[in-house]
């Protein structure tokens, strides 16, 4: 598999993309985006100095300036875009892959995404096959670290008072230990791997692996917090624990969102990606936040959630993304500043987190079972011919497929960043689910 994928460039280093790459992107990147300037930001992984090295010399040698703002997390580079009214950005990190991988995810004007249908396949094709030119004019990198200083200004102003609160948060060695004790104001707090370590030494940044939350479970209950909050490694996602140290689906926190954003006396469109429960789907649409499914992944729900005019919205993966009060993007730490709200929002009421999720969870749903798969293709295409015969009531069919029948659903599709099937299923009780379950792995086993 290539780094280019359709969101962002992303791969084991330097065996899917090296410094090379990195160069040349830097070096076409303006060209292609028609700007005189890009802002570089970097997560803490290992080979992140490097990569950051060769693409601010790309730059710098297409004659274009870098506003550099050294370590960062990623939406910290999507609001430095916007607040610097930049024309183009990078953020040097792979996210919630594991420390051998690296990437780049690359925003134009207004903290608008480039993915593989908006420049993504453009600079792909200039890196493979244009030939570099150094300009006699070298840019010159300019330091806007202070943007950091702003961006915490900014998380400060949605923080609760949180007095009375009892919180545990895991940092996972990434980008949230840089900027969250500064956004942060309450005397319990319980951290854990909060020291930036791109080795990722306690485990893997991908909270929603629920192995990856063992510590944060165990710490919830320890310090009998009121809620957990784990993030991954760039702080663009976060997953959440129930006082009763139990993980949260993230599609179930989309709810939560609408609670808050109902509380301010808003109604408006919401945008869900296509795995999401109707748990959450029909929470949303009863309190006038009616949902529009679409495409996993942020290039996707960015532009989207634009052209819906969305309040907010979310994906099962732990992403939420803010149209009004973000810029339309996603914020790890933006959203659990939110969630953080309606905890305490409870907690004055006398109830709890887990009361309020168990209130919207009508539907026994599996999670995103994963299998790996050469032939995914084939596969997706004999379940589809399988339950078109069982008459569904309705089939999505972008991003794989979302088949719905009156009392369960399910969907198919292929990651973009992993070589993964993965399936969600969901239906009125666990029997249900189960039975369907079976179904769907005795088809898929045929392909193994």
């Amino acid at each position: 598999m290539g780094a280019f994928k359709a969101y962002d460039i992303r791969g084991i280093y330097n065996r899917d993309f090296n410094k090379d790459t990195a160069y040349k992107v830097g070096y076409f990147l303006p060209s292609l985006l028609k700007t005189d300037h890009v802002v570089v930001g970097r997560d803490v992984r290992l080979s992140s100095p490097e990569i950051h090295e060769y693409l601010v010399n790309g730059i710098l040698d297409s004659g274009s300036d870098v506003w550099d703002l050294g370590l960062a997390t990623t939406p910290m580079v999507y609001f430095a875009t916007v607040f610097l009214k930049a024309e183009a950005s990078v953020q040097i990190t792979a996210s919630h892959n594991p420390k051998e991988y690296n990437g780049l995810k690359i925003s134009r004007k207004d903290a608008i995404p480039v993915g593989g249908d908006s420049g993504l396949k453009d600079l792909e094709k200039l890196v493979n096959e244009e030939t570099v030119i150094v300009r006699e004019k070298r840019g010159s990198v300019k330091d806007y670290s202070h943007v950091k200083e702003e961006y915490v200004k900014f998380l400060k102003s949605f923080c609760p008072d949180l007095s009375g609160m009892n919180i545990s948060i895991d940092c996972s060695n990434g980008m949230s230990s840089l900027i969250i004790k500064d956004v942060l104001e309450c005397d319990s707090i319980h951290y854990i791997y909060d020291t930036l370590d791109g080795s990722f030494p306690n485990h893997e940044p991908n909270p929603l692996e629920e192995k990856n939350c063992a510590a944060i479970k165990e710490e919830t209950l320890k310090n009998n917090s009121d809620v957990g909050i784990i993030y991954d490694g760039d702080a663009d996602r976060v997953m959440f624990i129930d006082e009763k140290g139990r993980f949260i689906q993230p599609d179930y926190i989309t709810a939560v969102l609408g609670y808050y954003y109902a509380k301010k006396g808003l109604k408006g469109p919401s945008l869900v990606d296509v795995r999401t429960s109707r748990s959450t789907t029909e929470y949303l649409e009863n309190i006038g936040f009616p949902p529009t499914l679409w495409k996993v992944g942020h290039a996707f729900a960015k532009m989207k959630i634009r052209e819906i005019d969305g309040v907010f919205g979310g994906e099962l993966a732990g992403h939420y993304y803010f149209r009004r009060d973000f810029f339309n993007c996603d914020s790890g730490i933006l959203a659990s500043l939110i969630v953080l709200n309606v905890v305490k929002s409870l907690k004055d009421e006398g109830k709890c987190l887990s009361q309020f999720i168990d209130s919207i969870v009508k539907y026994s749903n599996t999670g995103e079972v994963n299998f790996k798969l050469e032939n995914k293709d084939d596969c997706i295409a004999s379940l589809l011919e399988h339950f078109k015969e069982e008459n569904p009531a309705k089939i999505l069919s972008f991003d794989g497929y979302r088949i719905e029948f009156p009392d369960w659903w399910f969907s198919v599709r292929k990651s973009n960043t992993e070589p993964y099937l993965r399936i969600v299923l969901e239906a009125r009780n666990e029997d249900e689910k189960e039975k369907k379950l079976k179904e769907i792995v005795d088809i898929i086993k045929q392909f193994k």
